[in-house]
């Protein structure tokens, strides 16, 4: 006698497979939907870098070229400034992908066609919050480590380069007049860099003016600033008072140019150039030598931590406005206008928060606060965009 299955039995047989179906369908739906995030972002993140790193490089150029630096030193200044742009750009370059990618699906209807499927906005929203994290996570990356370091590195050289002077002074041929009451001609200039025929008036001294001339000079660098070394020269002191002029010969005299130009101060590390590891391993004693309390050690972890923080929130910012309201053959204009004044809303509250914690490190906690609100706005759109039948309720006429 043959048994026949029990219908329950075999329901539950065949809803198992089906569910796991489901399961891989829904998995791909969020690689397709991640893949055409990162493959945006990477293309608006690329636009958006270019566009504003040769802004800064082309103030660079004409701040270092002007002062006689080489190409390769307005190359290192503008690869050191790399990592802070990159670090401003790519919050705005996500945002850009979100709101594109959301705008082509729903106009070529594949939102629509996700949505039939029964995929909710909550859940379309897990491939874009895992998007963010992303970004998230390279924001981190940079805000943490490598925007510190660059800053660091940059002071360095802007310091190495403010004292080196040859490339203000040896440019034969015309007057120079690096400070106040000094001026400085040269007639040549060799290419290992020796000066020829120097002249040399320094009238600082109250009461009294002297001259330095030599057929030879150079400029060597030292620990205490740049010293000029003049070969076969004289020296010309002239008294103001009693009009009495004083010669003195020498075959090598070594002049301080320490205080003829603008030297940098002792270089004292800022706390934005100091990594969050560095930052953590320091005593009170270490944050006292910098200038700062332990109050502000965490706001500046903190506000670290915000800058990425901001890139899921632009992204969960983008999709969630553009999920409000249903199809329209004229667009989604309106909601992409709402994601942008939602990203300005956010972005103002967080530049007015640490505005506000700057001047009170103890209340640090303020600045998390934008942030909150923005994840807050996303979860409301996101609710309203799940009830779509109240929403038209609301605006239907009796």
């Amino acid at each position: 006698m043959q048994d026949f299955p029990n219908p329950r039995q075999q329901a539950t047989e065949y809803k198992t497979p089906m569910r796991g179906k489901g399961e891989v369908a829904l998995t791909r739906l969020d690689r397709y939907l991640l893949s055409q995030f990162m493959a945006l972002f990477g293309f608006f993140a690329l636009v958006l870098v270019s566009v504003y790193w040769v802004n800064r490089a082309v103030r660079l150029f004409d701040r270092l070229i002007s002062d006689g630096q080489t190409a390769w030193v307005v190359l290192e200044f503008t690869a050191l400034t790399l990592p802070y742009v990159i670090r401003v750009v790519l919050p705005i370059a996500a945002f850009a992908a979100t709101v594109y990618v959301i705008n082509r699906a729903s106009s070529e209807s594949e939102m629509v066609v996700m949505q039939a499927t029964g995929a909710s906005p909550w859940r379309l929203a897990r491939p874009v919050l895992a998007f963010g994290v992303i970004v998230a996570l390279l924001l981190s990356v940079l805000s943490h480590i490598l925007v510190p370091v660059s800053r660091d590195r940059l002071e360095l050289r802007q310091a190495q380069v403010a004292q080196d002077v040859s490339a203000k002074l040896l440019q034969p041929g015309s007057f120079q007049h690096p400070a106040d009451g000094i001026t400085i001609f040269i007639r040549g200039l060799s290419e290992r860099g020796e000066m020829s025929d120097l002249y040399l008036s320094d009238s600082r001294s109250p009461g009294q003016r002297t001259t330095y001339t030599a057929k030879k000079a150079v400029i060597l660098p030292s620990d205490s600033g740049p010293k000029l070394v003049m070969l076969d020269g004289m020296a010309q002191i002239l008294t103001y008072a009693d009009k009495r002029l004083s010669v003195t010969r020498f075959a090598d005299f070594t002049y301080d140019m320490g205080e003829t130009v603008s030297q940098a101060a002792a270089r004292n590390r800022s706390v934005d150039q100091i990594t969050t590891p560095e930052l953590l391993a320091m005593s009170d004693d270490d944050l006292t030598a910098i200038g700062i309390t332990g109050q502000r050690r965490v706001l500046e972890i903190g506000l670290r931590i915000t800058q990425a923080l901001l890139a899921p929130v632009a992204a969960m910012i983008g999709f969630a406005a553009l999920m409000i309201g249903t199809f329209s053959r004229f667009g989604i204009w309106k909601q992409i206008v709402l994601s942008i004044l939602g990203l300005i809303l956010v972005q103002a509250l967080s530049t007015t928060a640490e505005t506000y914690a700057l001047n009170r490190p103890q209340d640090w906690l303020v600045i998390f606060a934008p942030f909150l609100a923005g994840f807050t706005l996303c979860a409301v759109e996101l609710h309203l965009a799940s009830r779509p039948r109240c929403v038209r309720q609301k605006g239907a006429t009796p």
